[in-house]
């Protein structure tokens, strides 16, 4: 079907944009959207593979409801970056249309967001909105959620599963446009939603799937022998896939294996990298080792491997490393990126060749297992650019004969698994239970009880008895908590019970922090109450200094042996007490690198718990006012926290400019204080440190 067919169809602006854009043709699926009725404000469920142009099926509903219907459009998906790239895309589509995006603070009502036509969120952002009372949610026209089949996600699933049920009470008339590459029951869920079913196997660039054992492919009518001489499997690939003059995606299973990959590999990249690239590369390689103020042997090696031209990609790199490392893999630069599964959802970084060389990986809770069929295939859809590729190739790798067949059986000729639903576990209920009481959506226990009736649980299981007898014990809990409390059959939430629920925390990390604010705290005791909430896990490991202070926080340790926490199997105090130190050593100016030495972490894992634990320094500053308990000490932990810096630089780091590195460093020249900034010498002194052009900066603040 040819764009220009949906002349008095589809809005005149959706069209426009398409011709801008160089589409003139819909593809299978699209064209299959349009006979569904997206057009006529249907709900859908889109099952088909990436780059298939689901995308582009959201837009036409996007833009349907903002010209023709005059009601906002609201996009949801479970990641940042896939969030902020959706945000470019509409901007450039449609430069005169109001969109914004909204990812951050989840204690914030947002007002004025209700000025805009498109608005772009995560998941967990759109849930706090309407825990604040957004008012603008109930003119939204059409709701989007990407990567539906997050549903089945055990730690996410359950937020997206309520705030589907919560969204389709309070906007029943809303459009819905559900997308997702992997559906093993796209009809279980379409049903749920009540959508019409767009089910496509189309791909713009074919995909070829294979096994890769002694330098051959075997695909499924035909062999193909590898180029180059290297034995190891992905090195022989990349060889390959180099001779071809082409990019590779190759999947690990743990980070270090990532790390390991990409060392072995950049010993044969290099070689292919042209004279010209080398200096790009040389520069890409420096931005990525000086993202931090001081270099760590992680940044170090990452950097000396983009020099190479090949790159590692894990969650143990900061954001903007990892930012770097997927715009300079998009513009060609960096020719190989060894990854774990943090590339896996839809953030568009696609190469021609995908391997993934470990289909098995270990967790905590599971031991060893296998990925599934639809983790699989998820990172196989990273093969194949449209704008570059006539095909692409997602590979696995065998050991041996033998094993060809069991992976072809296992993960090629497979069936995508079923979605389930993850709501019926207690620590999931508890929160959202407690959202529904403070936000007065919900406030019986028949009432919840029925809306859980109404959720993807309810709908799979058609019993929800199991979870109306957790419903009952977590509604118990709360009243002698005191976060709710009982009129007749209606409970209200507490001041308290609703604060708990803006801020976002766990109610049941919340209780531990109500409990331990009521004592005498240190420094280390307000981190430890901190730390030893679920919203940390997962923890560091155990060093010496948590053994000799298990004795000295004895006091806090007792109360949580004996309290709830225990009672659900999170009780590990050596752990959460260890990364109350791994902070300790922040706040007192060790470096990344001692930190991540130390504690056997990384860059990316330390800033994501410094950000998890302002946020937590900031719920228990708030919780603490509501208790009239002083709270200047947490919200000077919170600042600590935020610059890595003892309480003697707390002033200098108010100046623009000056974070923990050139705060030390103006302290130890005798400028103490932003008062020491008008002695006599003192722009001297600045200039000597930091050169001219910072020095000049630093002294405009200065009254």
């Amino acid at each position: 079907m040819l764009i220009s067919e949906l002349k008095g169809i589809a809005t005149n602006e959706f069209i426009e944009a398409c011709i801008n854009r160089g589409i003139d043709k819909l593809t299978p699926p699209q064209e299959l959207a349009v006979s569904a009725g997206i057009l006529k404000r249907n709900n859908i469920l889109v099952a088909s593979p990436t780059a298939s142009g689901k995308t582009l099926i959201a837009e036409m509903a996007i833009i349907e409801s903002v010209i023709r219907y005059g009601k906002k459009a609201v996009y949801v998906a479970p990641l940042r970056a896939l969030v902020s790239e959706k945000y470019d895309e509409f901007k450039s589509a449609y430069p005169y249309l109001k969109i914004a995006i909204s990812i951050g603070d989840l204690d914030s009502l947002d007002m004025w967001l209700e000025k805009y036509d498109i608005i772009l969120v995560s998941t967990e952002k759109l849930d706090s909105l309407i825990r604040h009372g957004a008012p603008w949610i109930k003119e939204v026209g059409c709701f989007v959620f990407d990567e539906v089949h997050m549903l089945g996600d055990p730690g996410r699933g359950s937020v997206l599963e309520i705030l589907i049920t919560k969204l389709r009470r309070i906007v029943p008339s809303a459009q819905i446009i559900a997308l997702s590459a992997t559906v093993g029951n796209a009809k279980e869920i379409a049903e749920w939603l009540n959508a019409k079913i767009v089910e496509s196997n189309y791909r713009p660039v074919e995909l070829k799937k294979g096994i890769v054992l002694d330098g051959k492919v075997y695909y499924r009518d035909e062999e193909e022998e590898l180029s180059g001489k290297s034995k190891i499997a992905e090195i022989r690939i990349v060889e390959d896939t180099l001779e071809r003059g082409k990019q590779a995606i190759i999947f690990y299973s743990t980070k270090r294996n990532a790390e390991a990959g990409a060392e072995k590999i950049g010993k044969i990249v290099e070689e292919y990298i042209k004279e010209e690239e080398k200096e790009e590369l040389r520069k890409i390689a420096d931005k990525i080792k000086n993202v931090l103020s001081r270099p760590t042997a992680q940044c170090e090696k990452l950097a000396k491997n983009v020099e190479k031209g090949v790159a590692f990609h894990h969650s143990g790199l900061v954001n903007e490393q990892r930012k770097i490392v997927e715009d300079s893999f998009r513009n060609g630069k960096i020719k190989v990126v060894c990854s774990t599964t943090t590339l896996s959802l839809g953030i568009n970084m696609p190469a021609h060749t995908v391997v993934v060389r470990d289909t098995s990986r270990y967790s905590e809770m599971e031991g060893g297992e296998k990925l599934s069929v639809n983790e699989v295939t998820q990172l196989f859809g990273r093969a194949g650019r449209p704008k570059y590729d006539k095909e692409g190739r997602a590979l696995l790798i065998a050991k041996s004969k033998g094993e060809i067949f069991d992976l072809y059986t296992r993960y090629i000729d497979a069936e995508l698994e079923p979605i389930n639903s993850t709501l019926g576990m207690m620590p999931i209920l508890r929160t959202h239970i407690l959202a529904f009481i403070a936000t007065e959506f919900l406030r019986s226990k028949e009432s919840i009880v029925d809306f859980f009736s109404e959720s993807f649980y309810g709908y799979q299981y058609g019993n929800i008895r199991e979870i109306e007898d957790i419903i009952s014990d977590i509604l118990i809990e709360f009243e002698e908590w005191r976060f709710v409390e009982k009129s007749g059959s209606i409970y209200k939430a507490t001041r308290i019970g609703k604060r708990i629920s803006e801020l976002y925390i766990d109610p049941l990390s919340a209780k531990w922090i109500v409990d331990t604010l009521q004592k005498k705290r240190d420094t280390i005791a307000n981190l430890f109450m901190i730390t030893n909430s679920i919203e940390m896990r997962p923890y560091v490991k155990v060093v010496e200094e948590a053994e000799e202070g298990f004795f000295r926080y004895r006091e806090f340790i007792d109360s949580f042996i004996e309290g709830e926490m225990n009672e659900f199997g999170l009780y590990d105090p050596l752990k959460s007490l260890s990364t109350a130190y791994m902070l300790y050593d922040w706040i007192n100016e060790k470096s990344e690198q001692e930190i991540v030495e130390k504690y056997s972490t990384t860059p990316g894992a330390l800033h994501t718990k410094l950000t998890n634990a302002d946020w937590l320094a900031y719920a228990s500053a708030e919780l603490a006012k509501i208790m009239h308990i002083p709270n200047i000490d947490l919200i000077e932990l919170r600042l600590r926290l935020k610059y890595g810096i003892k309480e003697e630089l707390m002033d200098l780091v108010r100046l623009e400019q000056v974070g923990r590195v050139r705060a030390r460093l103006m302290y130890n020249n005798g400028i103490k204080s932003v008062a020491d900034l008008k002695k006599e010498g003192a722009a001297k002194t600045i200039e000597k440190l930091f050169g001219k052009e910072i020095a000049e900066k630093i002294i405009s603040q200065i009254d």
